[in-house]
């Protein structure tokens, strides 16, 4: 007993020598804990040299955690000290060997320097370390880097995310890089809407996070401009020097063709990473559009001082190019990169769409197919695969230098209305502005807006977009029913633009270009292209006039549809404005001055007078426009709920107080006809066509007054009523149907195929508007016209075959006895009672035997 008590009284200094370690050892871990915070929170906002030295000073005291070094190495990278990051990789690795975050960012800092063999040898030695471990022994950090690793050794997207990403986030919730990791490969994939959902999840769980914010701007990128500029001003609230938000941010004004706003924000980047190869291939990109050739070679070269073979810098030029439709030079700077890496694959797949876009079909075809075949993931490869497939059975028109794809049916059915048109824009609008093309121009016409929107775009979507144009080749929706446009209209206007981006070499910007066709929409027919609109006029005079030198980024975020259709009513009257005030000569020369590379801006001054004047005289040119809109109507709008519909004594009163209201009488005529009143209904609605004319939009009142008419059995009237709006209204399907019945009854041939032939240039797809046509055709006496109305009704499942095919018999019974023998007798086939087939038939064979015995007597 006595001995056990010395030996406890003989360990007591020991003991109180080991708490005091424990102890000091807690609180220097709680310090370095603290310090590792700061530190992170160093790096998070910016404040990369700070990071760096407290990172260092954590070293020096024997800091052990791997952290510590590798956000170092991730600051110095952010500053563009790529050697030093690559020699600290080399330094840390000889004791951190196994930490797959440093092989990982060793893998980064040796790409960064070009030390590609080194860089490959860190993805290798992460991939030997992970397969030796068993995958439920993994942390979370450990899955995402061995995730993104498999990625780039070419893994399956798939299973990275089961099996690694969705695994991590199962682990720990609360690893951030997990959720930033499963964004990526979304993005990647091109899933916008899971992109969105993880880095939403992101900001949820971890708040202000500069690297989840701007994920979630990439992924609003394609669809919606203000919330990635939201998200990305979210981004630099946190990180002012933040590089990839102030990069998207500059692209985005290089989409702008703001390219000061962009040149200045890459500035920013530069200031912080004088080396960074994104920022400088964005440069070089500015000098190139500037046409800038010492600029750009200067740009270049530092994009690639410390990876001399990096694909990126090529490609970003190239893509952003093709993005401004200079696709052959976008193609040339794809070719560049794929010489760095011949298996960088977003090259390949935006050189594909380049050389579809150029008409190099059988090489681009070939390009998609390999990414395809390479990354069975590749949304646009995979996309266009399908699209192949479609493609082969549409049928092929090559005629007058044009090769026109379309659906075999639609051919068949419309396709000489197709050519003809094209045959028209070409003979006048190359005579007009003195171009000759040299090579075929190719025109897709696609019945499925899917299709439409892969060929165009690369993937789904593009809703709202009737057709476009790459300079030679031309994709567009074929004509729908349920969403009625004039299909003429749209080829005119994309034809025009054939002319000027030839003109142009591609190198105008959007709204010059969307700005010309417009008006020659209208040149060629004033009830197509845009005209100032009640909501235009509204526009124009509460400032919603986009400044001419801004005009192409109202295309690009507009803030709502209407919006987008003002930016091309806004372009189309600058043309206008530019033609009147200064010549169609001066707009000549502009577009020779944008061939030679000239600025937009710098050439209009040239070519007419300072911007700041123009500036000022479009804009009183433009309020001159909206005043003169119907200047005696009273454009006051009722505000919600002050007036009731039903009620005619409120209408009445609001009328009183407000007369030659628009809004008003629109709504008290529309009142009035729900009631049936349409005596009553005929007096406000002749006072809006005296007071506005010209008004064929939605609820027009020649629409509402051919309604009252026809209620009340006035025809005549009715007639008059829809022949206004068919002369002011491209697409007013009804009012031309309408009037082929009126005009058929009257007997008017005519006019049934004045209106059959505005129907068509709408919708023409429709059997009994051909009939219609043939039949006034037949009875005009013109036959070949008959036949040709007649020939297509038999494509579109007629209801009455058998008498189209006997009026097809009856007209070529001279002319072509074999063809209108099978038309009988189809008719026959079709209705074996048809007694005036049968006597037709009985003629034709009496006229065959007389032929043949041409002595013979009856």
């Amino acid at each position: 007993m006595v001995s056990t008590t010395r030996y406890i009284l003989h360990l007591r200094p020991v003991l109180a020598v080991l708490l005091c370690v424990c102890l000091s050892g807690v609180l220097a871990e709680r310090a370095l804990g603290a310090e590792i915070e700061a530190c992170r929170e160093q790096f998070r906002t910016g404040q990369y040299a700070e990071c760096i030295e407290t990172a260092r000073a954590a070293i020096e005291e024997k800091a052990f955690s791997s952290e510590w070094r590798a956000l170092m190495i991730e600051s110095e990278m952010a500053l563009g000290r790529y050697s030093e990051a690559a020699e600290d990789v080399n330094s840390v690795l000889q004791h951190y060997s196994l930490s797959l975050r440093l092989l990982k960012l060793g893998h980064e800092a040796y790409l960064n320097n070009g030390q590609n063999r080194e860089a490959s040898e860190m993805l290798s030695r992460i991939y030997q370390i992970g397969a030796r471990r068993h995958i439920d022994f993994l942390d979370s950090e450990d899955l995402v880097i061995l995730g993104e690793t498999l990625l780039l050794l070419g893994g399956e997207p798939r299973v990275v995310l089961e099996q690694f990403y969705n695994r991590a986030l199962k682990k720990d919730p609360g690893y951030r890089k997990a959720y930033l990791a499963a964004g990526e490969l979304a993005l990647a994939k091109q899933d916008y809407e899971l992109a969105a959902r993880q880095y939403r999840e992101a900001i949820k769980r971890f708040g202000n996070e500069p690297d989840a914010h701007c994920g979630l701007a990439r992924a609003f990128c394609n669809s919606d401009r203000a919330e990635m500029i939201k998200s990305l001003d979210a981004a630099l609230q946190i990180n002012p020097r933040y590089a990839p938000a102030l990069i998207m941010l500059a692209e985005h004004q290089i989409d702008c063709e703001d390219y000061e706003a962009a040149a200045r924000l890459l500035d920013r980047v530069i200031e912080v990473n004088p080396w960074h190869p994104e920022a400088w291939a964005y440069g070089a990109l500015l000098a190139h559009l500037a046409d800038d050739s010492n600029a750009f070679k200067t740009c270049w070269a530092n994009a690639l001082k410390f990876r001399p073979t990096n694909p990126l810098v090529d490609h970003i030029i190239g893509k952003k190019l093709s993005a401004k439709y200079r696709f052959a030079e976008g193609a040339e700077f794809q070719r560049g990169a794929l010489k760095f890496d011949p298996d960088y694959l977003p090259a390949k797949i935006q050189l594909a769409q380049d050389l579809l876009r150029l008409g190099d079909e059988e090489n681009g075809w070939m390009l998609a197919d390999e990414v395809h075949t390479r990354d069975a993931y590749n949304v646009q490869a995979y996309n266009l695969a399908n699209l192949r497939d479609h493609l082969a059975k549409f049928k092929t028109i090559s005629v007058g230098g044009f090769i026109v794809r379309m659906d075999a049916l639609e051919a068949a059915v419309y396709g000489d209305r197709v050519l003809k048109l094209l045959t028209q824009a070409k003979e006048q609008l190359c005579k007009k502005y003195g171009i000759e093309l040299e090579t075929p121009v190719t025109v897709e016409l696609f019945p499925r807006q899917q299709d439409f929107a892969v060929r165009t775009f690369g993937m789904p979507g593009g809703d709202g977009f009737l057709g476009v144009c790459f300079g030679k080749v031309i994709t567009a929706n074929s004509p729908k029913l349920e969403s009625p446009h004039n299909w003429q209209a749209m080829l005119w206007h994309e034809f025009c633009h054939v002319v000027t981006l030839n003109l142009t070499q591609n190198r105008m910007p959007r709204w010059l270009s969307e700005g010309i066709s417009v008006y020659e929409e209208s040149q060629r027919d004033p009830a197509w292209g845009q005209r100032m609109t009640p909501e235009f006029r509204k526009m124009v005079l509460e400032d919603g006039l986009v400044p001419v030198g801004n005009l192409s980024g109202a295309f690009l975020n507009p803030p709502t549809p209407m919006h987008l259709q003002f930016a091309y009513y806004e372009s189309s009257l600058v043309v206008e404005f530019l033609i009147e005030r200064f010549g169609p000569d001066s707009l000549k020369l502009i577009l020779a001055d944008l061939a030679n590379g000239a600025e937009i801006n710098a050439t209009i001054e040239k070519r007419t007078v300072k911007m700041d004047k123009i500036e000022e005289q479009f804009a009183a040119f433009a309020r001159k426009r909206a005043v003169d809109l119907a200047p005696d109507m009273n454009w006051a709008e009722p505000k919600p709920g002050e007036i009731d519909a039903s009620d005619p004594n409120a209408l009445k009163d609001w009328l009183a107080a407000h007369p030659n209201s628009f809004r008003g009488l629109t709504i008290y005529a529309k009142s009035l006809i729900a009631q049936q009143k349409y005596e009553q209904a005929k007096e406000p609605l002749y006072k809006l066509i005296s007071l506005y004319p010209q008004f064929a939009g939605e609820d027009n009142a020649y629409f509402l007054l051919a309604e009252v008419h026809r209620n009340l059995g006035e025809t005549e009237k009715e007639r008059e009523a829809l022949g206004k709006l068919a002369e002011n209204s491209a697409d007013a399907v009804y009012a031309y149907e309408r009037l082929m019945e009126i005009e058929s009854e009257r007997a008017d041939w005519l006019q049934v195929v004045a209106a059959g032939d505005k129907y068509l240039a709408v919708y023409p797809l429709t059997a009994a508007v051909y009939s219609q046509i043939g039949r006034a055709n037949q009875e005009l006496g013109r036959t070949d016209q008959a036949v040709e109305a007649y020939r297509p009704v038999l494509l579109l499942d007629p209801v009455d075959p058998a008498e189209v095919n006997y009026r097809l018999a009856l007209m070529l019974r001279h002319s072509d006895k074999g063809a209108a023998k099978r038309h009988v007798l189809e008719a026959l086939a079709d209705a074996p009672r048809f007694r005036d087939a049968h006597r037709l038939l009985l003629e034709m064979v009496k006229d065959g035997d007389k032929a043949q015995r041409p002595g013979e007597k009856d």
